[in-house]
């Protein structure tokens, strides 16, 4: 039986019969869950990367001294016979001792030369101790700081003493004289490296140790103690960086046997492979290999150092072998200081492991300091013997027969065990140990390209892979490699480089260094790369060019600006977000790149990526061009203009839908404002001043022209509420969980008003009592003032007032800047703040002088010259001016209270959202001063104002947005790992799983009751005060979980369990109101929008679940809108299915918002003179029904360009339609309600309608239920009546059950359940009830 493949990856299979229909969720696109939306955007820490050898080191002299006197056996050791004799493979009894021992000097210094061609070799042969001395001392005045090596051969002398002497000659060789460990160490100094071949050698080490000691606690004498003696003489060398090597501990003797060479140790060190044959022979395994006799090992064909032949495929193997059992047995930092750091010390080390394999097996236990762990028993070295036996298996055919040599199949073998750990392993487990033959495997043509393939897929499982494959010493073989023309590596060699660069971007300069730039320039400009290649080379070259002056030019005479201008257009979004960056990162501070963009037109061809689908292309253009107008050079007039022109199209992103955009471009305008300082503080100077005179007028009940907000909500004047919490605790702390336990504090079970006193959270400093207003501490211009200048410079008729220069290019972009000041989302607010107060702050530091001594009003006053302002501020005593002269005329002297007299229910504590800081709190003190350079902040403003690059400081190295650095994590994290919603067997997608059976089954009994018909309406299952009166009500589609919103705060329900969940503060300003909510994602992982009714939407995230609630992103969907308290504020719909959002309200337009690419798509103008009150869509026929203020109802098609896409207007409601309803169906008709209470259905097609219903008049509130084609209304006259589509009144609801049946509020909102039959009804009185069906259908 073959089962479809798809219906296997469905869920659906193991639902019930009935269920298995319905699985439309998976269907369903999600908004706002992307990356920017989830993560803090910000770069990874850096990993403190320890692979850089800080101090490479080379041995550059080496000292061999052989004290063997052939022929006269010491008196202390019995040889046995026959005996050992073999000194360098030299029978010295075969030839004159004189000769002997010259030629046994000469074989050392050449196997020492096969490691070390380049060292200084100086021979000592049976020498006394002044030639000892003074050979070493001549070593080490040559060396200087490098290292040298004392090679000690003493089979001809006694053995060494306890005392720490070894042994040498006298000069006609009739004594033996003792020379003594601690001289050697002054003569030889450091850094060092010894080798001691002989008996008891281990003695040697450890006088060695203790000598060493001896000299660190003379130094220290010396230090602590100038008078002391031995600081008078010349101070000890310190032996820290000494190296020892010993043949044998300090009991054993070394081994006889006459089948080995008496000096064995140094043959395992000098001639590996050599003794390793040999050893191998003489093994009881070496006769499963027939044929193969010692006299054969002599003759093994080929050269050490040449890799295809058996000889030096055989080295190649064993170094890749030792280096795998150093790697994985010594701790990271002894292996790179033994292993990687000098290439002599290296090589000795890793023969030393075979010394300790080979001399164990004869009782001997080789020595070294520093201590290695035992790696005798190491499987690797099993590998070894299969090598070897594979090897000589082959040399009798080879020798006798000539036949080709067989290459071994080791390294194939341990990429493929290397592959196994990459496919088979578990995130969390040991590295794999095969890494550095990896690298050993790059040096092959043969298996290079496979290797680099596993190098790459090992790379990606993150920055601790990369920061391994770097301390086994990758670097140098990929730096290499990008001088081959081999097009097959380029991808492979691409990706590597991105994913080390990901994590370590110092590799910039090495990459320079050895023109590796050009690689990727080549890989870059190659239209016949695929995308991502591409785009990885570019990530290449922005990290080379990032503050990196050498990088920047080498790009740039690489023609990197035109090859990168070539790609903006590229269909891969990546590509064209790391061209944007690359350009922005070339030209930043460089201005011979920016000329050459300018050259290019490069600011006008990125104008096309800031309308972008992609928000993070958006960002990127917007970064690149802010760099290019930020460059500090001089400016001509010609410059000058091309500033303008790109401030001009930045400007246009003002109301781009993504905060990542906006705060952006308040970096890049900041660049602007940097650049034409004292232009800025003209105007600011302007907009103050006309801000001051703009005098809000006394009584309370005038209007402003144009403006229906009562001058007593005025952000002037803020209103203290009963719990000043929000903003103190956005002073004192940014922890989020302080949500949960304040909320405890601040609000009693009754929901009565709690004191709580505006500074008991904020430490506000001295500095606040100098100042005219609270506002004051760290902000010149508070929230409130900047708030006030928008709206004066927006709204009134007072342009004319401020002069000719109003609509020049720098009021322009501070009007932008003040907008963005008042952005819904803090983090961009915040930087907007950032800018403008700091050119307030240059302004006012400017225009004091005239008036330090009067806290007279803010003139018009020319910027005066530092030296003046320096003597006016001496002049004043010292004391540094504070900003109170001009701030507290800026904001209206000291906040008076509210005039009305009820006092608002307890708020819940603002909840510092991302970046822990709430959008329009900026009313209180703050702990933290603006220029911190020390606890007072005492003597900040005249440091500042003596010195004008202090500012421009602080402005440039605060404001960056971590962007680019974010966006780089792309690299370093894995790319071909499943992520993990598309893995079937992940947590993520089992609980997805689970939410999308329940909606099924929600929507499947719901429908049955509906079906049955709903007869009564009014059974209440839920009632509780809510801490506001509620404004808006909404279910959640599939949790027993309901919002409810009063002006500026969100409450959530358990309907089910009566319980409230979370109350949190929208942050919405004082003078607005929450006007609508969405659910988004309600199927799966549920957001929620709230529209208020200045236009602005915010989407919230983590609410209801024991969490604090986070803001995910928000922004001003309607500009233009005039807060007012008799509009319709703003009103939303939500199509899940696309993605889309429709906005209206008080304007007069439909603003339809893409929520994917998070821009505006479109606007459709609504035709009429009033405000929209109601939106319904529907996305199958792309239509928008939307009710008017002047009671008619329009019908949209979106698909029709703007003038012909209105298609029906039905002007028969009299009054401001309450509310317009599209139903879902193919042909679903339009019900549409008015305030006078008639209920009207329109065919779609016909122009009257084709049922009118008449319910109660004094509408309020109004809904209709979309699968159940009830509607209920709720009046002023205290009741609520419910209809079915009949116009029959199935229930009217006038009083609440228990209360002693208390009557109902007047209704302030109304809303049915999206499928259960439940009417949520809140009233004026705050109590928030729910009514269903009789209990037997539910």
């Amino acid at each position: 039986m073959k089962m479809d493949s798809e219906l296997l990856l469905s869920p659906a299979i193991f639902l019930a019969e009935e269920e298995e229909a319905d699985m439309s969720d998976w269907n369903l696109p999600l908004a706002f869950m992307k990356k920017r939306h989830s993560e803090k955007i910000e770069g990874s820490k850096a990993l403190a990367q320890s692979w850089r050898m800080k101090d490479r080191m080379k041995t550059v002299s080496v000292a061999l001294v052989l004290c063997l006197n052939v022929g006269v056996d010491p008196p202390d050791v019995v040889k046995t016979s026959p005996c050992a004799r073999l000194e360098c493979w030299i029978d010295p009894l075969s030839m004159s001792p004189q000769k002997a021992l010259e030629t046994i000097g000469a074989n050392l210094q050449k196997q020492y030369e096969n490691w070390q061609p380049r060292a200084r070799y100086k021979q000592s042969l049976d020498p006394t101790v002044d030639e000892v001395k003074k050979l070493c001392t001549s070593l080490r005045r040559n060396a200087k700081e490098e290292r040298v090596l004392f090679h000690y051969n003493g089979h001809g002398v006694p053995r060494p003493t306890v005392n720490g002497e070894i042994w040498v000659f006298n000069k006609n060789y009739t004594q033996y004289i003792p020379l003594s460990v601690y001289d050697l160490q002054t003569w030889m100094g450091s850094p060092s490296i010894f080798v001691y071949d002989c008996s008891n050698a281990g003695i040697i080490v450890k006088s060695f140790k203790q000598f060493a000691l001896q000299r660190e606690q003379e130094l220290e004498v010396a230090a602590i103690n100038p008078n002391h003696p031995l600081a008078q003489m010349p101070l000890p060398p310190s032996m820290k960086n000494c190296i020892q090597l010993a043949a044998c501990e300090a009991s054993e003797l070394l081994p006889m046997n006459p089948d080995l060479p008496a000096d064995l140790f140094t043959s395992c060190l000098t001639t590996p492979i050599k003794i390793a044959l040999r050893w191998f022979c003489m093994q009881k395994s070496a006769k499963l290999v027939p044929g193969v006799t010692l006299d054969l090992i002599e003759k093994i064909p080929g050269r050490l150092n040449d890799r295809r032949t058996p000889l030096g495929e055989l080295n190649w193997i064993f170094t890749a072998i030792t280096d795998t059992i150093a790697w994985n047995v010594l701790p990271r930092d002894l292996f790179q200081k033994l292993f990687r750091q000098d290439l002599l010390v290296a090589s000795l080390f890793r023969n030393f492991l075979l010394a300790e394999r080979i001399m164990r097996s004869y009782n001997c236990t080789p020595v070294s300091s520093p201590r290695l762990p035992p790696t005798y028993m190491h499987a690797m070295w099993q590998a070894w013997d299969l090598a070897v036996d594979i090897c000589l298996s082959q040399l009798p055919t080879i020798i006798e027969e000539g036949t080709a040599f067989r290459h071994s199949p080791f390294f194939a073998e341990q990429l493929t065990a290397f592959q196994v750990w990459l496919t088979m392993g578990v995130e969390n487990r040991n590295p794999p140990e095969q890494l550095p033959i990896v690298l050993q495997v790059l040096l092959s043509q043969v298996h290079r390209l496979r290797a680099l393939d596993l190098l790459g897929r090992f790379l990606d499982l993150g920055p601790w892979a990369v920061s391994l494959a770097l301390s086994v010493g990758i670097f140098p073989y990929v730096l290499k490699l990008l001088q081959s023309s081999a097009r097959e590596l380029r991808p492979l060699l691409v990706f590597i480089w991105a994913k080390i660069l990901a994590v370590d971007s110092s590799c910039q300069a090495d990459l320079v260094k050895d023109n590796g730039h050009k690689y990727f320039l080549s890989v870059l400009a190659d239209p016949y790369m695929p995308a991502e290649h591409r785009t990885m080379a570019v990530f290449i070259l922005a990290v080379i060019v990032n503050s990196y002056t050498t990088g920047q030019e080498a790009c740039l005479q690489g023609n990197l600006i035109a090859i990168c201008l070539e790609q903006l257009s590229d269909p891969h979004p990546l590509l064209r977000q790391w061209v944007a960056v690359c350009l922005g990162r070339i030209w930043q501070n460089f201005d011979s790149a920016r000329w050459c963009g300018v050259r290019d037109s490069a600011h006008e061809k990125l104008y096309s990526l800031l309308s972008d689908p992609i928000p993070e292309v958006r960002c990127a253009a917007v970064f690149a061009l802010g760099t290019f107008v930020g460059n500090s050079a001089e400016r001509t007039d010609h410059s000058t203009t091309i500033d303008h022109n790109v401030a001009m199209m930045l400007a246009q992103l003002i109301n781009d839908g993504s905060p990542v955009v906006r705060k952006e471009l308040v970096v890049a305008l900041s660049h602007l404002v940097v650049q034409y300082e004292s232009n800025f503080c003209t105007v600011a100077l302007q907009f103050m001043e006309e801000e001051k005179n703009y005098a809000v007028p006394s009584t309370a009940n005038t209007l402003e022209p144009g403006n229906l907000t009562p001058v007593r909500d005025s952000p002037a004047i803020p209103r203290l509420r009963s719990v000043n919490s929000y903003t103190n605790i956005r002073a004192a702390t940014t922890a989020r969980n302080l949500n949960k336990s304040l909320q405890n504090l601040n609000l009693n079970e009754e929901g009565g008003p709690v004191a709580f006193s505006p500074g008991n959270l904020s430490t506000s400093s001295s500095a606040s009592s100098t100042l005219g207003s609270p506002d004051n501490d760290e902000y010149i211009l508070s929230f409130e003032t900047i708030d006030k200048m928008r709206r004066v410079s927006s709204y009134s008729s007072l342009n004319s007032l401020i002069g000719v220069s109003f609509n020049s290019v720098y009021t322009q972009i501070w009007r932008v800047l003040l907008h963005l000041a008042a952005d819904p989302f803090p983090e961009v607010s915040d930087l907007a703040m950032k800018v403008l107060n700091s050119i307030a702050y240059k302004a006012t530091m400017n225009a004091r002088p005239q008036r330090i001594l009067d806290s007279g009003s803010l003139t018009q006053s020319a910027p005066a010259s530092p030296t003046s302002k320096g003597a006016h501020i001496h002049q004043a005593g010292g004391s540094p001016p504070m900003p109170s002269a001009s701030s507290s005329s800026l904001t209206n002297e000291v906040p008076k209270p509210p005039t009305r007299g009820e006092q608002p229910p307890t708020r819940p504590p603002y909840t510092p959202t991302l970046g822990g800081q709430a959008p329009h709190s900026h009313q209180f003190p703050r702990t933290r001063k603006m220029f911190d350079k020390g606890p007072s902040g005492s003597e900040q403003a005249g440091d500042d104002a003596d010195d004008p690059g202090g500012h421009k400081a602080y402005m440039n190295a605060n404001l960056s947005t971590g962007l680019c650095d974010w966006s780089a994590k792309y690299f370093a994290q894995p790319v071909m790992k499943i992520p993990e919603e598309h893995d079937v067997e992940s947590q993520v997608r089992k609980e997805r799983e689970w939410r999308f059976l329940r909606n099924a089954r929600i929507r499947k009994q719901s429908q049955r009751i509906t079906q049955r018909g709903v007869t009564r309406l009014d059974d209440q299952i839920f009632i509780n005060r809510n801490p506001g009166v509620p404004s808006v009500v909404k279910f959640h589609p599939f949790n027993p979980c309901i919002a409810v919103a009063d002006k500026d705060s969100i409450c959530f329900w358990d309907w089910e369990k009566a319980e409230r969940l979370d109350y949190f503060y929208n942050g919405n300003p004082r003078y607005t109101r929450i006007t609508a909510m969405e659910y988004l994602n309600g199927h799966d992982y549920s957001l929620l929008l709230t529209a208020t009714d200045d236009g602005a939407l915010r989407i919230w995230k983590n609410f209801a679940d024991q969490r604090n609630p986070e803001m995910v992103t928000a922004w001003q969907g309607l500009s233009d809108m005039l807060p007012t308290t008799r509009g319709a504020g703003m009103v939303v719909d939500w199509e899940q299915e696309t993605g889309l959002l429709m906005t209206s309200g008080d304007v007069r337009v439909i603003r339809i918002w893409d929520t994917e690419r998070e821009m505006k798509v479109q606007d459709i103008p609504t035709g009429a003179d009033s405000c929209v009150t109601s939106l319904s869509c529907d996305s199958q026929r792309s239509l928008i029904a939307a009710g008017l203020g002047d009671g008619s109802v329009r019908l949209y098609d979106r698909r029709m360009g703007a003038n012909e896409c209105r298609v029906m207007t039905y002007r028969e409601h009299s009054s401001w339609v309450v509310k317009a309803h599209l139903q879902k169906q193919t042909d679903g008709k339009v019900i549409s309600v008015s305030v006078d209470g008639d209920v009207r259905f329109f065919e779609l097609r016909s122009p009257d309608s084709v049922n009118v219903l008449q319910t109660v008049k004094g509408l309020t509130a109004l809904d209709i239920h979309p699968q159940a084609n009830l509607f209920a209304c709720g009046s002023m006259n205290q009741f609520i009546a419910v209809y079915n589509s009949n116009g029959d009144v199935i229930s009217n609801i006038k009083y609440y059950d228990g209360f002693m049946g208390q009557r109902i509020g007047a209704i302030s909102c109304l809303a049915f359940h999206p499928y259960w039959p439940h009417l949520a009804v809140g009233s004026n009185d705050y109590y928030m009830s729910i009514y269903s069906a009789e209990k037997r259908l539910r």
